[in-house]
């Protein structure tokens, strides 16, 4: 009788811990599953895992020089005369301010700081040094502000032409260095974009 009861109580503390591996198998699998559901649902911003400094830095050089394009294109949109030319801007402007959103999204989801509007665009930013390429001066853009028609027109694609061909030095240099696809991925669309349009800004110049 003793041993049946030994035997009993052996079986019976080998099923309650069968069922005690159940439990923290059946939990585990469940916290596994839910601990891989945001990432592969809802990630918190393109490649975040994956971005490098070369990233951030392009962000945040690229929006104020986007911010600049934009500004001299709504000058040209009030005060120009050439309705290629005004087109030309309208496109610019209807490119560029959607971008300057998409990059300031990813920024604060990166932890990174987003450049304040107005004053120095290199405030702030997360980057080694140097300017940024085709960059217009507060005084050159004063004197762009205070011209009209025609000429504000021709100064407008010369300008867009150096400030164009800075973007895609900054965009190459994101395809080449960067980490995050995203951000690759637009770099590669701001090189094709304008180099189209810096082709354009040279034959209306020949006009």
């Amino acid at each position: 009788m003793k041993k049946q009861m030994l035997v009993i109580g052996a079986a019976a503390l080998i099923g309650a811990a069968a069922c005690g591996g159940d439990d923290k198998s059946s939990a585990g699998g469940h916290a596994g599953g839910h601990s891989t559901a945001p990432s592969s649902a809802a990630p918190a911003s393109p490649g975040a895992a994956r971005r490098n400094d070369q990233d951030v830095m392009f962000a945040q050089m690229m929006i104020p020089h986007h911010r600049q394009a934009v500004q001299m294109s709504k000058t040209v949109l009030a005060k120009g005369a050439d309705p290629r030319v005004k087109a030309l801007a309208a496109r610019i402007e209807k490119a560029q301010a959607p971008e300057i959103g998409k990059m300031s999204g990813w920024l604060r989801a990166w932890g990174a700081s987003v450049p304040p509007e107005g004053g120095d665009p290199m405030a702030g930013m997360h980057h080694g040094g140097g300017g940024m390429p085709g960059m217009m001066t507060e005084a050159q853009l004063k004197e762009f502000a205070g011209l009209s028609g025609a000429a504000l027109d021709k100064r407008f694609l010369t300008m867009m032409i150096e400030h164009h061909e800075g973007a895609v030095t900054m965009a190459e240099e994101e395809q080449a260095k960067g980490a995050d696809p995203a951000a690759k991925a637009l770099a590669a669309e701001i090189v094709k974009a304008q180099e189209d349009e810096i082709t354009q800004m040279r034959a209306l110049l020949k006009k």
